[in-house]
């Protein structure tokens, strides 16, 4: 959301598609915050899209509440019993005062109104809670596959990111975050993937969907049948790895 109160929505029109091929985070990533928070009772993970991060986290906490402004994203996200699916904005959370010992933003701190977001994670903060931005860039493969993939990011529909995207690609590093900073251990998702699981989700991009509605999908068919030529068999799966970039402080 902006400061204007404008939410700029990229992913609601492609929502099932983004709870079938976003990947997940490591476990490791869940671990680091469940021991750096106060307690594990109730974490919040806002702008949860599909819940890839929320239903890790209840893993570890005995209650996780996820929000997003997207109410296609909460449809379709993946049930847990210990998460709570909340259509709300992440500046405007709904919980009370001091009651929340962890808050994730994964991949969606650059679409937020940080200064409220900010005012907001101290207001429902226990002493000593936890705030976490985390995100990931563009993917890597050992391959060949790699060139087609960059070509396709950078240069095919490069024009299509919108500005916030260069947040994500710095790895949110020149975002405001007004808290002493906790180093975090390096970590990256990673996953093996058969050709058409990339092509699925390269699929939910939002530079993808931009393009698409001025060339239709022919940049994404061009993409695919690049990558047919260089990755073999289809269904031989190969490694694709996002490393992590978060910035992490203890409010």
């Amino acid at each position: 959301m902006t400061a204007s109160g404008e939410f700029k929505d990229h992913f609601s029109g492609q929502a099932a598609a983004y709870a079938a091929h976003r990947p997940t985070y490591p476990r490791a990533l869940v671990d680091f915050l469940a021991d750096m928070s106060p307690q594990q009772t109730v974490a919040l993970d806002c702008g949860c899209g599909t819940g890839q991060l929320s239903t890790l986290l209840a893993d570890r906490f005995a209650a996780v509440v996820a929000t997003d402004a997207s109410a296609a994203q909460i449809a379709n996200a993946t049930p847990h019993p210990k998460v709570i699916y909340k259509t709300a904005p992440a500046e405007r959370s709904g919980l009370p005062d001091a009651s929340v010992d962890l808050v994730t933003v994964a991949q969606a701190a650059h679409w937020l109104d940080l200064d409220a977001f900010y005012a907001e994670v101290r207001r429902i903060a226990v002493p000593r809670a936890v705030a976490a931005l985390i995100t990931y860039g563009v993917l890597h493969l050992d391959s060949d596959a790699e060139a087609v993939v960059q070509h396709f990011y950078h240069d095919a529909i490069g024009s299509y990111w919108p500005p916030e995207r260069s947040h994500v690609e710095d790895g949110y590093r020149r975002l405001a975050f007004p808290f002493a900073e906790i180093a975090a251990p390096a970590m990256a998702i990673e996953v093996s993937w058969r050709l058409a699981d990339v092509v699925g989700y390269v699929s939910t991009w939002s530079a993808v969907a931009a393009a698409r509605k001025t060339l239709g999908d022919a940049p994404l068919e061009t993409f695919q049948t690049a990558l047919v030529k260089v990755w073999g068999d289809p269904n031989a799966p190969k490694t694709v790895r996002w490393p992590l970039s978060l910035r992490v402080a203890r409010i």
